[in-house]
């Protein structure tokens, strides 16, 4: 990942976060391979916008990430600017170690005066180490002028650097250009990264599908079905194509478009989505929909078009830099040329030197390093809290949140089944009838199956089983300890005939329902529970400003409206699709709402990206939402997004102060530079003084408590809830 005391934190970030999913839904398979989308670019500068130019045909490896990579909010650069870092493969950390080394030897050199390191010596030692890191900055400020972009980063740094070497200050002007090209290595980094990313997402399609034609199974690419062509699909394999179920029923995990781990158990006619997986028997599937036209293909295209909503946030030094550095090069001019016409004693030289000398300390660079290096530290805290941020510039707008939309199950619930409730029927007695129901849901691989073994435990261990037969879509049958039982849902019991109580329809959870010798005996109630500290979180959330807290869930929506009860939020819709949960999202940015996204499974890899700051939850959630995310939380605790806006807030008072701080200290040393009152002391001081002051006020950041308010500490370490507390809950 970037490093955050890059001078380039914020853009290095935006920037992995566009590359990462630019174009994933407009390309094809052939097109988009894992190997593609870990394919090196050319080139990635931070700042670098390639909006006003176009490069040879030819030159990209691949437009993957490549695309948005480019698009660098700074400033243009003029046609055949590609600040190649080197060739394919090659160590991009090689040159500037080699100048470094020449940096830190000619360093030495000079404080022991050795004899020989002196004049031309002295330049060419310095010169080399200078160029090697460099000269693509002053190529880049070069190139950049025929576009009109003249006053940019690069011209800045390439004049306080040659300035610095005009005035025989050598080692200042290499270690400016070494601090800043620096830099660039570390966006690379994030934008590879970045792209090796895809491959998360393109895992869930299938590669191929089996099709039945003229009574032969073919296998092809999916991209050659056609419409009303019927597809086999074996138990563990992934359907391929969105179609209706050919014959039924058939169980299906679901989790990679509605992100809910109950399996969906689909009849004869029903709708089956690609990207579902086959549990069960072989199925046939009728196909409705082209490739292209998949709910799955629709969420990866849903990605693409809700990262390239999501507003970009310059750099603060780049919008200061267009004002900042045509002032300075022009006051440095009539520094030059003004004392011509009202000092009698004039001398060029004299003046040339002061004028340098203010150009060198109005080197970015301690306004550069005042800014990451706040958010250095807010980052750094936030990791200690198991936090981590992408970027300083999603810090700053997790400070500025109204609303918090999350998804339910993951997020505020454990995502894992747990018996909720033990309803025995009149004259029943619960141990037993847990005792034969457990004894044989032992023989079923279900989730649901595997919540009552884990709640009933011991009880069924050793308990006589035999001519178990499992009803696809409705239960288990089977004699247990000599007596017929049924375990399974109503419609088992009715298939037997079986007479059970009304209020048994009405129970929103998932449900066991059992049948001893052809009676009611009672029913288990499963569902997933919410987290240890998910009603902490929706408490604190609310007592720290956030005005809206909304919960969508691809789960029932009589269970979400439940659990949204059970836990205060304001406003709750289930039974979403990705394409529901993006439209509610959008539709409360359109109402001037400042949101952040809560989720862990693919499918909320889209709202994710589409919100303001998406937050994935770390422990549970995909790689694809944790890779589109703005922020992680890394110990799975929802309690965590009021501690990272706790963060945020510091941070931003930190970062504020740092910048203070150099304005001031630089603004004083340039009048007294102007006035030939500074040497290149001062000028030092200016940039390396400033930095270490930030330095230290930075460090503040990672010492405050940002313990959760009332607890003295952090949220527990995680869900705990046992079977007999779900009993009785």
């Amino acid at each position: 990942m970037p490093d955050p005391t890059s001078p380039n934190t914020d853009e290095e970030l935006n920037t992995a976060k566009q590359a990462k999913l630019e174009n994933v839904g407009a390309l094809s398979r052939d097109q988009l391979t894992p190997e593609a989308a870990a394919a090196p670019e050319g080139h990635d500068v931070p700042g670098h916008d390639h909006a006003g130019h176009d490069h040879p045909a030819g030159k990209r490896v691949v437009d993957l990430a490549g695309k948005a990579a480019d698009e660098h909010a700074g400033h243009d650069h003029a046609s055949g600017d590609d600040h190649d870092h080197g060739p394919v493969g090659a160590n991009p950390y090689l040159w500037p170690g080699v100048s470094l080394a020449l940096l830190l030897g000619g360093i030495a050199l000079d404080y022991y005066k050795v004899g020989f390191f002196t004049g031309y010596v002295r330049l060419a030692w310095y010169g080399v180490a200078f160029l090697l890191v460099g000269w693509k900055v002053i190529r880049s400020a070069v190139l950049s002028i025929p576009s009109g972009n003249i006053f940019n980063e690069f011209l800045l740094m390439s004049i306080a650097t040659l300035g610095a070497f005009a005035i025989g200050e050598y080692p200042e002007g290499v270690a400016v250009m070494l601090f800043y090209t620096v830099g660039e290595l570390f966006q690379d980094a994030a934008v590879n990264r970045a792209k090796r990313s895809i491959r998360a997402l393109l895992e869930i399609q299938a590669t191929e599908v089996t099709v039945l034609r003229d009574g032969q199974s073919l296998v092809l690419d999916p991209k050659a079905v056609q419409l009303g062509d019927v597809i086999e699909v074996r138990p563990g394999e992934k359907v391929a194509l969105d179609g209706t179920l050919a014959k039924g029923p058939a169980s299906f995990n679901t989790a990679a478009l509605t992100g809910e781990s109950a399996p969906q158990t689909k009849q004869t006619g029903e709708v089956v989505l690609a990207g579902m997986i086959n549990q069960e028997s072989l199925v046939q599937v009728l196909v409705t929909a082209t490739y292209q036209d998949t709910k799955l293909a629709k969420i990866l295209a849903m990605v693409q078009d809700a990262v390239g909503r999501k507003a970009k946030t310059q750099q603060f030094i780049t919008k200061f830099a267009k004002v900042y550095t045509p002032i300075v090069v022009l006051l440095a001019v009539l520094l030059v040329l003004v004392p011509f016409f009202v000092v009698d004693d004039y001398v060029f030289r004299t003046w040339l030197y002061r004028a340098l000398v203010f150009l060198v300390i109005s080197c970015p660079c301690a306004l550069v390093i005042s800014i990451p290096l706040g958010y250095f530290g807010g980052i750094g805290a936030a990791s200690k809290a198991g936090i981590l941020f992408k970027g300083s510039n999603f810090l700053d707008v997790m400070r500025e949140l109204d609303t918090v939309v999350m998804d339910k199950t993951g997020t505020l619930t454990q995502g894992v089944f747990a018996v909720q409730q033990v309803q025995p029927a009149a004259g029943m007695d619960a141990a037993q009838m847990l005792r034969l129901v457990g004894a044989l849901e032992v023989k079923s691989t279900h989730p649901i199956a595997k919540a009552v073994v884990l709640h009933v435990g011991a009880a069924a261990a050793g308990v006589p089983v035999e001519n178990v037969e499992e009803i696809s879509g409705h239960g288990l049958r089977g004699r247990v300890e000599g007596r017929d039982v049924l375990a399974g849902n109503t419609k088992l019991l009715t298939k037997f005939n079986v007479a059970y109580p009304a209020e048994v329809d009405q129970v929103f959870d998932s449900i066991v329902v059992a049948a001893i010798d052809g009676k009611y005996a009672g029913y288990l109630t499963v569902a997933d529970a919410p987290k240890a500290d998910a009603l902490q979180t929706v408490r604190e959330l609310r007592a720290d400003g956030i005005t809206k807290i909304v919960m969508l869930s691809g789960d029932k929506d009589s269970i979400t409206q439940r659990v949204a009860k059970e836990l205060g939020i304001d406003e709750a819709h289930g039974g979403l699709l990705p394409e529901d949960k993006a439209r509610y999202v959008q539709e409360y940015k359109d109402a001037g709402r400042k949101l952040a996204f809560v989720g862990d499974g693919v499918n909320d890899a889209p709202v994710v990206a589409l919100a303001d700051v998406g937050i994935a939850m770390g422990g549970l959630g995909s790689d694809a939402t944790i890779e589109t995310a703005d922020v992680v939380i890394q110990t799975d605790h929802p309690s965590k997004i009021a501690t990272a806006r706790r963060i945020a807030r510091a941070t931003h008072s930190v970062v504020w102060q740092n910048i203070w701080l150099a304005f001031i200290v630089k603004g004083i040393v340039l009048v007294l530079g102007a006035g030939g009152l500074a040497t290149m002391w001062e000028a030092v001081f200016a940039d390396v003084g400033v930095a270490l002051l930030a330095i230290l006020n930075a460090v503040r950041i990672q010492r405050m408590d940002y313990a959760t308010p009332g607890t003295g500490g952090p949220a527990p370490a995680g869900p705990t809830v046992s079977p007999a507390q779900a009993t009785q809950s």
